[in-house]
């Protein structure tokens, strides 16, 4: 038999399997990150070598740099994994692997060992999406979370609401049409002067200013469910580079918080608004800017003033992990989904 037609007798029996131990790589920008997931909720081991302080120096992520890392890093994580979950190779049921979206150079590192791992102790192969990963850390935070539910997601390279119907069935309900919110986060960071990586950077600096500067900007795509932060950016950029040339004084944590406040309530107010129109009962934050403390507050409030029941993962669960992507696999496996064969590459892009 080949190997793919004993990964697909194995990945068949695992959805009446009692226990499943995925085994789940991450790779999809700076972090190398390998974890142990027990039938999607219980975390054994979840290791992340971060690459932040080599960045740092460059202002943001160099893909060919992050690339070398992971090089670098995963066989030593691998172990690290083991020996924190106190597995071995032998004990488990299925490798899980990130393969978009992402760096495209990074996120090959990740499927080709996960691919290797698979291939050489006969397992099946899991294609993760990443966006679905950052989904399933609230079911690793919050053991009796069931879809359906609205999600909020907010990262580096995305910013949408997705309804999501059940574990494996999602629908996009808005979406970004420009720069993510997170994006937008790290692009005022640095002209700013602050360090990468911008967003909780600017989340500190704003809890030391007021929400006082008016920028030359009105949010657009008032009457649709999806995103624009280009022209929030833009403001921002222009009110910062105009005080400079003029060599005028101006509060960098009032900034901060100003364009803060904008951002978040973007993303509030519509969220709140999917909810209410989908009859939402259960919404939940997903992805790195799920980290943000004002975001937080004021989806509390929405959730409050809505009748919604806010569900939000542990901050370490919000940025780049493996652990999301193992929860999201179980789920995946229980209804047929993602089985790869060894022809599996990275994606720069995936849809929702």
């Amino acid at each position: 038999m080949s190997y793919y037609d004993i990964a697909k007798q194995k990945f068949e029996a695992l959805k009446s399997k009692k226990d499943v131990l995925i085994l789940a790589v991450e790779s999809s920008c700076d972090e190398t990150s390998i974890a142990l997931v027990k039938n999607g909720r219980e975390v054994l081991s979840n290791i992340v070598s971060s690459q932040i302080e080599i960045h740092k120096a460059f202002g943001g992520v160099v893909p060919e740099v992050a690339s070398r890392n992971h090089i670098k890093n995963i066989d030593g994580v691998l172990k690290e994994a083991l020996q924190a979950a106190g597995k071995t190779l032998a004990d488990i049921d299925a490798v899980a692997v990130v393969y978009g979206a992402g760096l495209i150079g990074a996120l090959l590192v990740g499927v080709n060992f996960a691919k290797t791992l698979a291939y050489a102790l006969k397992l099946p192969l899991v294609a993760v999406s990443h966006v679905h990963g950052h989904i399933g850390a609230n079911y690793i935070s919050h053991a009796n979370l069931t879809p359906p539910f609205l999600c909020v997601m907010v990262s580096g390279g995305h910013t949408a609401l997705i309804d999501v119907q059940d574990y494996c069935k999602f629908q996009l309900v808005g979406s970004t049409v420009d720069d993510s919110v997170g994006e937008c986060f790290d692009k005022v960071a640095r002209v700013l002067g602050l360090s990468y990586p911008g967003g909780p950077n600017i989340d500190r600096l704003a809890k030391q200013g007021k929400d006082c500067v008016k920028f030359n900007y009105k949010p657009p795509l008032q009457d649709s469910f999806n995103f624009s932060f280009s022209g929030l950016k833009t403001a921002v950029v222009n009110f910062v580079h105009n005080k400079q040339q003029k060599n005028e004084e101006f509060s960098k944590a009032d900034v901060a918080a100003s364009f803060q406040e904008l951002a978040t309530e973007e993303i509030a107010s519509k969220a709140a608004k999917a909810g209410a129109k989908l009859g939402s009962k259960k919404m939940v934050i997903a992805g790195g800017v799920g980290a943000n403390i004002r975001l937080r507050e004021k989806l509390q409030k929405c959730a409050d003033e809505h009748a919604f029941q806010l569900f939000m993962p542990d901050l370490k669960y919000c940025t780049d992990n493996a652990a999301m992507s193992g929860a999201i696999a179980y789920y995946y496996i229980q209804a047929g989904l993602g089985l790869a064969d060894l022809t599996l590459t990275a994606k720069p892009t995936v849809a929702i």
